[in-house]
């Protein structure tokens, strides 16, 4: 790439500006290449052209090179090595430039710039199944049913009697495909424009009654559009942009109506069944296996997407044996206390029970939990006479209750309930817990679904044999032709990147084996500075312990390259978990107001982090390091030093940086000043409706670097995925209008840091759905756009907004077993952009560590905007290279860095807020929010200012 020289600045325009100390914009800068050999970031001094006047150009050159690297640090050597000819190759083929949109309402996805082509070819498969589409004649059908019914469950049952009924008859025994809601899907017309039947349905819940009484629904089948597959076909083969999505949501319809058996029980995009597999979870769940399916639009056509799940249910035991496991109640010999029953009425209500006391089996939903105990709990008999729960049952069932003291469970609407005693009710087998599980739970079910990759590829493929799509009577009558071999897909391993550490390290500069290095004979590239330190010891640990932890931790520290106080500002403490609030303050007062770090060693018991971190970093402004006692105790050297590395990065200091990234060799990223931002919304537990979702962003502070992230946090309405607070604009009395969020903030940030601001934003979008790419892109980018002009008119940095998705069901397979990590997942750096991915749009996907247990997930990357005008190379070889920045460890990650930091920030965030949630709402209540609530959201307590200039989050 090349550098002009550097001719006189422009006169600048005259200010207007609301950037510190800034006038109008000159013109001219420019600069020549710096030298090629490792110039220390300091050497680069921009002109001016923000400061009224314009300035002359860079000062080339920097500081001579270190001395030689000691080659790889890992036993097992990267195949390629990235390099500055190959950034350069990348960065050639990007285009001319063009001018950014003055309006965010015409913005719609780029068109792919083409493939990439750097890497070191290899092959994978993919979990990818490809579906031939024969000829047909689908058509719509609205469907409504009276009287109303709101089960998707009993929308299916309808449904199924009256194609029992009517297939001959009125269905030119055609086979439709049913969505359970309001539509069906047939292969051909039916004949008829609109017709109602009557359909006669058995109630199945009392399914042991002589006598089970039947319902009878109204269902009117009326035309609703004929579809055409020819606007398909042409979104495949790249010629049409938009994607027809009612088509292909009519085929996936189909495939998903295809399903093996009834017995399988639908959730989402998946199936799971007992028969399938099951295991105990504890606490009266247990989980069932399933597979999750989806049809995708691709570059090979039609995919179906398959992978195997696995989701928590409810035990299928009694109501009081569940009830005593998830209170870890051992024996029942009193009534509930109120925090048990607060938890009992949370877990219960909206699943469903039967009993059989009557003789007959009898189904009902839990309402809730009765406020009385049984003996006490009245309701008034026909006659007029008052009795119990426990008078009843024992003189109209002859059933003797043996826990009296126990409330009883409501059932049935919530307006007329009927108390039931919990100890003749059990739980219907096949209901999901859609709660978030706890620490046990949740590492149970990832110990139980953990599968290898060649054990999971072989899962999916009997899978997929098991499901017998050629057979199915409903995929043959849309012709539809599903594949039973996973996808072979060309792949590239991309080179890896060169990471810089301090020169007075014996290993200055590392090149990384498969995915990882370690810190042995390196030292932080900017060692930190803590000069007031203490620790409080909340955990068993003896005092001596406690002293010794903390010495080995600063040693650690000081050898790694920080400057580090060996001896506490204030005197180590061992402190009751029971005072923590108490003695966080004491401490925070006996330094002075001066504590730079705080170490932490935590409790024995869970459940005081949040705590300590929100005091800390909302209360005192006390920057801390929370480590677990068990781990402090061994007082093992790796344990240290990834200690270390959180602490550095927290007292500002930078753990590595890329070689390429100082010496300038990165196009876009190099050539001018950028900033690269991470944005996340995370969203409290299904059934916590009434918690506010967290935003973070976070920004990088250090160009050229791109290594130190400021983070913001935000509150908004619950369940909004749209970040709200990236532009505000308020009204003051005083100061009328005023500018503010959180783009804005970190901009100004970035200005205060690197004395520049930015002339392109990179932003890495975390957590958005497909079908939000339009809604979140118009939003956010407009909100963008704001945040620039507010500071000076005409300022139009150029923004490329990348989605980074992790919560996708792709996977790879190595086919050569000579290359793959030693978990026997594919290398990192493995990039795949075709076949498999979006026919037109500019996506890939990328799996960019190295595997540790189960199966790699590659993280996808769908850019939605782009005035940069990355090729495919360069943003790959960008995203790849960032990820080996990441602070806390030695490893590349997952997701791109930025990404990873807002999700811990917006993670750290719900600290903040934690004990806020209303305990009043249930896992089957809607995501749906009354203005009136919605207005309720309270901002979070503000991060003092000191935590908010370092990684906090870390």
């Amino acid at each position: 790439m090349s550098y002009r020289g550097g001719s006189r600045g422009g006169r600048g325009r005259d200010g207007g500006g609301r950037w510190p100390d800034s006038g109008g914009r000159g013109r001219g800068g420019g600069g020549n290449k710096p030298s090629s050999s490792s110039p220390s970031p300091s050497s680069y001094r921009e002109g001016g052209g923000y400061g009224g006047r314009g300035g002359g150009g860079r000062r080339g050159g920097g500081g001579g090179g270190g001395g030689g690297g000691r080659g790889f640090s890992s036993s097992s050597a990267p195949t390629q090595v990235l390099t500055e000819k190959i950034w350069a190759e990348a960065g050639m083929a990007k285009l001319t430039l063009a001018a950014p949109p003055s309006s965010s309402k015409s913005l719609r996805p780029p068109a792919r710039p083409g493939f990439g082509t750097i890497g070191e070819p290899c092959v994978v498969r993919a979990n990818h199944f490809l579906v031939g589409l024969g000829e047909c004649d689908p058509h719509h059908y609205d469907v409504s049913i009276t009287p109303e019914v709101t089960s998707k469950k009993l929308c299916r049952d309808i449904m199924s009697q009256l194609v029992e009924s009517y297939k001959k008859s009125y269905l030119n025994n055609r086979m439709p495909a049913y969505d359970g809601k309001k539509s069906i899907y047939t292969a051909g017309a039916l004949p008829f424009v609109s017709k109602q039947f009557v359909v006669d349905l058995i109630d199945k819940e009392e399914n042991d009654r002589s006598d089970r009484k039947k319902r009878q629904f109204k269902v009117t089948i009326k035309l609703a559009a004929k579809v055409n597959l020819c606007h398909l076909q042409e979104f495949l083969l790249g010629r049409n942009l938009d994607a027809p999505q009612e088509t292909i949501q009519l085929l996936d319809i189909v495939l998903r109506a295809a399903k093996p058996s009834e017995d399988y029980i639908g959730i989402g995009r998946s199936f799971f069944s007992s028969s399938l597999g099951i295991g105990e979870l504890g606490d009266g769940f247990e989980y069932w296996r399933g597979y999750y399916q989806s049809l995708r639009p691709t570059q090979m056509g039609l995919s179906l997407n398959i992978d195997c799940s696995a989701r928590p249910f409810y035990e299928p035991i009694m109501v009081l044996e569940f009830i005593q496991k998830y209170l870890n109640i051992r024996q029942l010999n009193r009534n509930l206390s109120p925090a048990d029953h607060r938890q009992a009425r949370r877990v219960l209500k909206g699943i469903i029970v039967e009993t059989n006391y009557r003789g007959y089996t009898k189904r009902c939903k839990i309402a809730g939990v009765s406020t009385k105990s049984m003996c006490k709990e009245m309701f008034r008999l026909g006659s007029g006479v008052e009795v119990s729960v426990v008078q009843y049952f024992l003189e109209t069932y002859h059933v003797e209750l043996k826990y009296p003291f126990l409330p009883c469970l409501l059932v049935g609407p919530e307006n007329r309930s009927t108390c039931l005693p919990m100890e003749v009710c059990k739980i219907c087998s096949g209901q999901r817990y859609a709660r978030k599980l706890n620490e046990k739970q949740v590492t149970a079910l990832l110990r139980a679904t953990c599968q290898r990759p060649h054990e999971r590829e072989q899962s999916i493929r009997k899978m997929v044999m098991d499901n017998k799509y050629r057979e199915n009577q409903l995929v043959k009558e849309f012709r539809l032709q599903v594949s039973e071999a996973l996808t072979p897909v060309n792949a590239r391993v991309l080179p890896t990147p060169m990471l810089k550490y301090h020169e007075s390290g014996l290993e200055a500069r590392v090149t990384p084996g498969v995915g990882h290095w370690n810190m042995i004979d390196k030292k932080m590239y900017n060692g930190g500075t803590v000069r007031f330190w203490t620790c409080l010891n909340f955990s068993r640990l003896t005092d001596d312990l406690a002293s010794q932890f903390c010495s080995q931790l600063v040693s650690m520290c000081i050898r790694k390259g920080m400057t580090f106080n060996s001896a506490p500002s204030v005197p180590i403490r061992s402190v009751l978990s029971t005072q923590i609030e108490k003695a966080l303050c004491e401490v925070h007062s006996k330094a002075g107001n001066q504590l730079q770090l705080l170490i932490i060693i935590l409790p024995d018991e869970s459940g005081s982090y949040g705590m300590i971190k929100r005091i800390c970093e909302t209360e005192l402004g006390i920057i801390s390091q929370c480590c677990q006692p068990r781990q402090a105790a061994k007082l093992s050297d790796q344990y240290l030093e990834n200690v270390a590395l959180k602490i550095n990065v927290k007292a500002g200091g930078q753990n590595t940086v890329l070689e390429d990234a100082i010496a300038r060799r990165i196009p876009i990223l190099s050539d001018c000043p950028t900033i690269i931002i991470g944005a996340d919304v995370t969203h409290a537990s299904p059934g916590e409706e009434s918690v506010p979702s967290i935003a973070a962003v976070v920004a990088s502070m250090d160009w050229p670097e791109v290594t130190t992230y400021r983070g913001l946090v935000s509150a908004q309405n619950p369940r909004e995925e749209i970040i709200q607070d990236l532009y505000k604009l308020d009204h003051d009395q005083q100061r009328g209008m005023v500018h503010g969020g959180m783009i804005r903030d970190l901009l100004l940030a970035f200005r205060r840091s690197t004395k520049r601001k930015p002339d392109r934003i990179i932003f890495y979008r975390d957590g958005v759905s497909e079908g939000q790419f339009s809604q979140v892109l118009f939003h956010e980018m407009d909100a963008i756009r704001k945040a620039c002009s507010s500071l000076q008119e005409g300022y139009l940095p150029r923004v490329t907004f990348v989605v980074v998705q992790k919560r996708h069901h792709t996977r790879l397979f190595a086919t050569d077993r000579n290359k793959t990590d030693r978990s026997g997942n594919i290398l990192p750096g493995t990039v795949i952009d075709t076949k498999i991915c979006h026919p037109t749009e500019f996506d890939f996907y990328l799996c960019s560590h190295a595997g540790i247990q189960g199966t790699s997930r590659p993280t996808h990357y769908h850019v939605l905007h782009d005035e940069n005008n990355f090729s495919a190379d360069l943003l790959q070889l960008l995203t790849n290279s960032l990820c080996y920045t990441y602070a806390r460890c030695t490893r590349a990650v997952s997701i791109v860095p930025p990404a990873y930091y807002a999700h811990l920030a917006a993670f750290r965030a719900r600290y903040y807020i934690e004990g806020d949630a209303s305990e009043t709402n249930s896992a089957g209540s809607g995501g749906q929010m009354t203005q009136e609530r919605k207005a309720e959201v309270r901002p979070l307590p503000q991060i003092r200012d000191n935590v908010k200039e370092v990684m906090f989050y870390c």
